[in-house]
């Protein structure tokens, strides 16, 4: 038996949603069905059933269609077919959803059901569509009109299967989605975006399952409503706030702590965010480890590189931003960054990250504007008792001195630590440790006359011989 999971895609306004299964006279016949009838706009509009057996019906007799998709047996499908995994039935002009048995009978096997840009308006008619299919894991309703409609209490619970749900564009009121959540015991992700939300209701009891929540596109500024959103969903991991007017991150850091405990990733892209404090807060939420912020105020005066610098540099356990991993020497390197950037600044203005900052690397040099073309500057290279004037290239790595150094100074270990001091700078800033593999020498401002002092991680010694 072929197990592959497939799905089918039917878009389009009333009966023209099936191009690909003939014309419509060989679906329909030649005179309407009774379940297919015109609204005031002239439209053609479908009951759900309806729309599914005629498709069942076409497909069953596509030849490609019965080759390998069988049912095991007792299967109360007739001919052992059944309609696939994941259906749909976007744009299809289906406002009602017809007989619960023949809706059943054809979706046996459906997991995924995307009803978007439908006319669905009434959560019976939803009610009964869902109810008819015992395995619906995925829901899709974006885009159809269900405003100022309510969901009884007594209608949510065929919802309690369903796992990811998608209300986008709805116009669904909060109390409704309290209703589905109430009645959805394993829910894992919720997409609320455009639904004109600029307050957050609260909702007598949570949702502990809910670990991704998408609300997008709403008109949210005050952290005051962001914030209910960690007692609606205690278990959240991720949360995308982006294209909200969030303008700032306002609880203390033992009440974010309180809030947001499972919090791993948000994304507060095109926010209101416009204050470092904002920034340096995140850091509160325990478990976060990724963090979207492009678009935002803050961040409109520095160039694209100093912006991530920047963010990096304040987000020390985040592993992912804006898309892109971290890795170690980015991190270095922004939190270097960081320290010059600053380093200038009246004392009082100084963060508490930058003291961090610090205290782990010292008071840095300026960075010094760099000739980038190729030169050579000439150091001593100490190891021990010995001492070697060498000429460096500065468009070398660091790597490239480690493997260069090792093989003049003959040492028998791979690891070795290399420590710069600067004849001018030394006084003031002290020695700087040159780490990072791909870093160019040039960025550390090499001059004549400077040192490197070489010191072998192992118990390996300098050999005292010659070149």
């Amino acid at each position: 038996m072929n197990n592959r999971r497939i799905s089918l895609i039917v878009s389009g306004s009333g009966v023209s949603v099936f191009p690909c299964l003939g014309d419509c006279r060989r679906v329909f016949g030649d005179g309407e069905s009774s379940n297919i009838y015109r609204y005031r706009d002239g439209e053609k509009r479908l009951c759900f059933d309806v729309l599914l057996t005629t498709i069942f019906h076409s497909l069953s007799a596509t030849s490609e269609w019965n080759d390998g998709f069988v049912l095991p047996p007792g299967s109360p499908v007739k001919g052992g077919l059944f309609l696939p995994s994941a259906l749909v039935l976007s744009d299809s002009g289906i406002s009602k959803a017809g007989a619960g048995s023949d809706i059943a009978a054809v979706c046996a096997h459906v997991l995924e059901l995307d009803l978007s840009f439908n006319q669905l308006s009434d959560w019976d008619e939803i009610g009964t569509i869902v109810s008819s299919i015992p395995h619906l894991d995925f829901l899709n309703l974006s885009m159809n009109p269900l405003s100022g409609v309510q969901l009884k209490p007594s209608m949510a619970d065929v919802f309690s299967r369903v796992r990811r749900l998608v209300l986008i564009n709805t116009q669904v009121s909060w109390d409704t989605v309290h209703t589905l959540t109430q009645h959805t015991p394993e829910l894992k992700e919720l997409f609320l975006c455009l639904n004109g939300f600029n307050t957050v209701s609260e909702s007598p009891a949570p949702c502990p399952s809910l670990r991704l929540l998408q609300i997008t596109d709403n008109q949210l500024q005050d952290w005051s409503e962001v914030r209910k959103f960690g007692l609606l969903y205690p278990s959240l991991s991720t949360l995308v706030l982006a294209n909200n007017s969030v303008d700032s991150v306002s609880d203390s850091k033992r009440t974010l702590e309180g809030l947001f405990p499972n919090l791993r990733s948000i994304n507060l892209n095109n926010s209101g965010l416009s204050a470092w404090t904002d920034i340096e807060k995140l850091n509160f939420f325990p478990k976060l480890e990724e963090v979207k912020a492009k678009g935002i105020p803050l961040l409109q005066s520095y160039s694209t590189q100093e912006r991530r610098s920047l963010l990096l540099a304040q987000l020390p356990s985040v592993m992912f931003l804006n898309g892109s991993m971290v890795s170690e020497g980015e991190r270095e390197d922004a939190e270097r960054f960081f320290i010059r950037f600053y380093q200038d600044c009246p004392a009082q203005e100084l963060s508490d990250r930058y003291h961090i900052l610090v205290s782990k690397y010292g008071q840095l040099a300026p960075l010094a504007e760099v000739d980038l073309r190729p030169r050579c500057t000439t150091v001593n290279v100490r190891c021990g008792d010995r001492v070697e004037t060498v000429d460096l290239r500065l468009e070398q790595t660091v790597g490239d001195l480690t493997k260069q150094l090792r093989a003049l100074l003959q040492l028998q270990t791979n690891g070795i630590r290399m420590i710069y001091v600067s004849q001018e700078m030394s006084s003031v800033f002290g020695p700087e440790e040159l780490k990072g593999n791909s870093r160019a020498l040039h960025s550390y401002n090499i001059q004549d006359g400077d040192e490197i002092l070489v010191i072998p991680k192992s118990k390996s010694r300098c050999n005292s011989s010659g070149l």
